[in-house]
């Protein structure tokens, strides 16, 4: 069996929750981590005579997240009810968005590796969420807390080839939706998830292979997981002489694993009609200009200007604007400091270490940019050295306050006096004698040992460059 004669052929679609304060249709909360069923209302549980009424900010965000994703917004769109039982959609159907979307068109490019991807965006369309089901045993529990809060559903052109390009794929898109702030893309929360429909076909064949969905993965990981295993499933399939048969499955974490859960339906099993308890929507080239006015810049114009305003390399510029609040802290650093490379190392190195081993939010960063800043000065006007620096690092991370303060208070500033070095030096070689015969006769690493002792001997204090300098014209004198 050779997978190297199948190409996978894969498209998503990303259930984005957007952050409104209330539902889609209704007033009712829909933050996450209220008690069971609080968050309902006579129109999210579909009682009797309760008419919807669209959010405005969810249009708004919609319409943004459209303009985010480069695609053309519709002037007209028109909501539709999708008719389907299933006990956590009270009302017997989902009010979505058919043939008339908010958004069409559209597309997001990535880094994979060194090569730029493109993926194409059909549509973004509006619509509620279901409720939760949870199930034990013979017993299924359902939470309507979910149940209408505001969704927009980004579905891509089947223009992916690897799972690696979906899982970053993915992640293209809550970077993009985090910075301009519609969605939390919480996916252990379910306020992101992505559905992934898979397809395999015969290299050099322009028909598509016989699609299955793939639903609510939860994890980037996950989703390359999840797509990795299908796909080797429909070749081995394929290639025992047998069919792929249209359905929706689930992904199992634990087993690694895809499994049916029911045979995938088409758009005429869900009877779409218009939503006749609504208007379409109209939007006005004048709200969407405004609307469009609103966006903040996107990852990867920050990436652009990063690169030529703070001669950054690409590498740096990637990590740094991966969330808008490290992008943003980073620039406060850099422009403070007025030293961007070096603020970008102390940030990439010692800041995010830090950030990572405490498990804290790039929002949740101790230290403020403008102290941050100070430590570069500092190292920058040679007052500390960049081993001393990070003791002072450590003293910020517990404490945040001028670092000027942590270096009189700790007696910490750099020894610049040739003088009192030369006399530290000269105790050090007469009590090596060996080490410096040694040295003379040819072992350069020995220096190394030099310098260490001298550091030593200062507590770190003592300027490297002058160390150097004076070692160097001793032993080599």
């Amino acid at each position: 069996m050779s997978y190297d004669d199948w190409e996978l052929v894969c498209g998503l679609e990303i259930h984005a929750q957007l952050k409104t304060k209330s539902k889609m249709f209704s007033p009712d909360s829909g933050d996450f981590g209220a008690g069971d069923n609080v968050n309902t209302h006579p129109v999210t549980l579909g009682m009797p005579g309760c008419l919807p009424v669209p959010n405005k900010q969810a249009i708004e965000y919609s319409v943004k997240t459209g303009l985010a994703l480069n695609c053309t917004i519709r002037n007209t769109s028109v909501f539709s009810r999708k008719n389907y039982y299933y006990p956590d959609l009270p009302k017997g159907y989902q009010i979505s968005q058919f043939d008339k979307p908010l958004c069409e068109e559209g597309f997001v490019e990535f880094k994979l590796g060194d090569e730029k991807k493109r993926v194409r965006i059909e549509r973004a369309h509006m619509e509620e969420d279901a409720g939760k089901s949870t199930h034990h045993g013979e017993y299924t529990l359902i939470n309507l807390n979910r149940a209408g809060v505001p969704l927009l559903e980004i579905v891509s052109r089947p223009d992916i080839r690897s799972a690696e390009e979906a899982a970053e794929y993915a992640r293209a898109v809550r970077k993009i939706l985090r910075y301009i702030e519609v969605c939390d893309g919480n996916l252990e929360e379910g306020s992101m998830r992505c559905d992934c429909n898979v397809s395999v076909r015969k290299k050099g064949d322009e028909k598509l292979g016989t699609r299955c969905e793939i639903k609510n993965v939860n994890s980037f990981r996950f989703v390359q997981k999840a797509i990795e295993y299908e796909t080797q499933r429909q070749i081995d399939v394929l290639e025992s002489g047998g069919k792929i048969v249209q359905q929706t499955r689930l992904y199992d974490s634990a087993a690694n694993k895809t499994f049916a859960m029911r045979d995938k339906e088409d758009a005429h099993d869900y009877r779409y009609f218009p939503e006749p308890d609504m208007l379409p929507v109209e939007l006005t080239e004048e709200y969407i200009s405004k609307v469009e006015s609103t966006l903040c810049e996107l990852p990867d114009a920050r990436v652009k200007r990063f690169m030529a305003e703070y001669e950054l390399p690409e590498y740096d510029s990637l990590i740094l604007t991966q969330e808008r609040d490290l992008a943003d802290y980073y620039e406060a650093v850099a422009k403070a400091s007025n030293n961007p490379k070096a603020s970008s190392n102390w940030i990439m190195g010692e800041l995010l270490r830090e950030l990572n081993e405490h498990e804290l939010d790039y929002s949740a960063i101790p230290i403020k940019a403008e102290n941050f800043a100070k430590l570069i000065q500092l190292i920058d006007n040679k007052t500390i050295s960049g081993k001393i620096a990070k003791t002072v690092f450590q003293e910020l991370w517990k404490k945040d306050q001028d670092p000027e303060d942590i270096v009189k208070a700790k007696g910490l500033v750099q020894i610049t006096d040739e003088g009192a070095i030369e006399k530290v030096i000269d105790e050090i070689i007469n009590a090596n004698p060996g080490q410096v015969e040694q040295y003379r006769g040819g072992k350069n690493k020995l220096f190394g040992f030099f310098v260490g002792q001298a550091m030593k001997a200062t507590k770190g204090q003592a300027n490297p460059e002058i160390v150097n300098k004076i070692l160097k014209s001793k032993l080599d004198g």
